[in-house]
């Protein structure tokens, strides 16, 4: 197996982003998504949306799909913690039908993780909210993400897609 093929390349997941028509990326950039944040500026069909605090990403992916376009929310599993009520509130109340891009800080697929680490609180987190996730490690994995496309808008609910893998700076062939 070569690295490509065993690693999560960021031109696979946009990919993904344009086949299920993704308007707006809601994000706060962060060190680990750079390969996937250069790729997405490049691409005129995408707006990016910074955001101050990853509870902000809800509210605004809210507000972009009543108006008729389709965000992703892009945030990593700390931000995740951060934002349970805001996710809670836009997200599910309001029945918003968004993918939320969660990077998987701290996992590993063995489980040995310090007791303190982010990586054991994520899916508790998920199951407590009743929200469905995919995990992703590679490319072959990425078509899960059309997957939670396609379940958000069959159950108007926010679905996780968790990036079990740093996006890798591999050159598009």
């Amino acid at each position: 197996m070569t690295e490509q093929s065993a690693s999560l390349s960021p031109q696979a997941v946009l990919s993904e982003f344009k086949k299920n028509g993704v308007s707006h990326v809601i994000m706060l950039p962060d060190s680990e998504t750079n390969f996937l944040y250069t790729l997405m500026k490049a691409d005129r069909d995408l707006t990016i949306l910074h955001v101050a605090r990853e509870g902000q990403s809800f509210s605004t992916a809210a507000g972009i799909s009543v108006g008729g376009k389709k965000p992703v929310v892009l945030i990593q599993n700390t931000g995740l913690l951060e934002s349970c009520d805001s996710l809670r509130g836009w997200g599910l109340t309001l029945k918003t039908p968004v993918v939320v891009l969660v990077g998987y800080r701290g996992w590993t697929r063995h489980g040995v993780n310090p007791p303190s680490d982010v990586a054991n609180f994520t899916e508790p987190i998920l199951h407590a909210l009743g929200i469905h996730y995919y995990l992703i490690e590679s490319d072959a994995d990425a078509s899960r993400i059309s997957t939670a496309f396609q379940e958000a808008e069959q159950t108007r609910r926010p679905v996780a897609v968790l990036v079990g893998d740093e996006f890798h700076g591999f050159v598009a062939r």
